[in-house]
């Protein structure tokens, strides 16, 4: 089927044309468009003069597709799909929001930012059900059907559509123990003499002070770790010291178990909490729903509990 870079023909024309492949019977598809026989005959002859191919072959008694139909039946299902997704999602209401809803996020994320507002949501979309996996691991969200995972940090290179949901600031922290045995690092080259603890295989950090100049420090400890909540055990612990988000570490903080290393310097470059999904699709009305209601909560999250760190942050 060539392509024909002019197509003017409507959507009820494609809605006629899958019904008509649906029933095999073009008087039968014209009735329920209100459409005589005739009407609805010259509709699919206009659409096959328009795209320049056969898409019936028709007979006495019945119609069946053509190969150029067939290719043409398949897509026009998937725009009048989409059409009627973007519907739903642009005048959704808690009443049409419904079906499964399958998400990714982080452990630790999950369980600070996300999990204490699912019975909200639930409670607002009663038709919806969420299948909410918490791990550590990256999971292939195309290959195991997630409509979104949540992401912390630098997003690799990938053609997921990505979605920024808030600011990450992440900082240097250490328990006061540790600080009173070891000391206060007074510039980021100080940090070669102290326990480092990073995330992973990183062996590096970077920071960016609040003059603008930036640093990149090569660290080592006795131990790594993939899992944040074990990492934030270990800080807490008197180990050494370590980065953390300040979704993470900001309870902490707060009750001085935790202590800001060099506050003059941020971890650098910047990065964002993210949502990714798949491509291809329109965003359906309950994933729509879900990733709006849990944006405006994370939002206000960070800043009603950690305001006067950011505002100290920014100062």
């Amino acid at each position: 089927m060539e392509r024909n870079d002019q197509l003017s023909f409507d959507l009820k024309t494609l809605e006629l044309f899958v019904r008509v492949a649906t029933l095999g019977a073009i008087g039968r598809a014209g009735v329920e468009f209100n459409l005589s026989a005739t009407s609805a005959t010259q509709r699919i002859k206009a659409l096959e003069a328009e795209l320049d191919v056969k898409l019936l072959n028709r007979t006495t008694r019945a119609v069946a597709l053509t190969p150029d139909g067939e290719i043409l039946l398949e897509h026009a299902k998937r725009i009048l799909d989409d059409v009627a997704d973007a519907r739903t999602v642009l005048s959704h209401t808690a009443k049409t929001v419904s079906g499964p809803l399958k998400v990714t996020a982080s452990a630790s994320f999950g369980r600070s930012h996300i999990v204490p507002f699912v019975p909200e949501f639930l409670r607002l979309y009663p038709g919806v059900t969420l299948d909410l996996n918490l791990s550590d691991s990256i999971v292939d969200i195309v290959e195991e059907g997630y409509d979104l995972a949540f992401r912390i940090g630098r997003l690799a290179p990938s053609s997921l559509l990505a979605h920024a949901i808030d600011n990450n600031p992440q900082w240097l922290v250490a328990s006061p123990d540790y600080l009173a045995r070891a000391g206060h690092p007074q510039t980021p080259q100080d940090l070669a003499d102290h326990v480092c603890l990073p995330m992973g295989k990183i062996r590096a950090w970077r920071m960016r002070g609040d003059d603008g100049s930036e640093h990149e420090v090569h660290v080592s400890g006795p131990v790594t770790v993939n899992l944040g909540d074990a990492f934030g055990e270990w800080v807490l612990d008197g180990l050494g010291i370590g980065q953390a988000a300040l979704w993470h570490a900001g309870p902490d903080l707060q009750a001085g178990r935790l202590v800001r290393v060099l506050p003059a310097y941020s971890v650098w470059p910047e990065t964002k909490i993210w949502v990714v999904r798949a491509p291809g699709r329109l965003m359906s009305a309950r994933v729509k729903a879900f990733l709006d209601f849990m944006q405006a909560r994370i939002q206000m999250t960070n800043r009603q509990r950690y305001g006067t760190l950011l505002a100290t942050d920014n100062s």
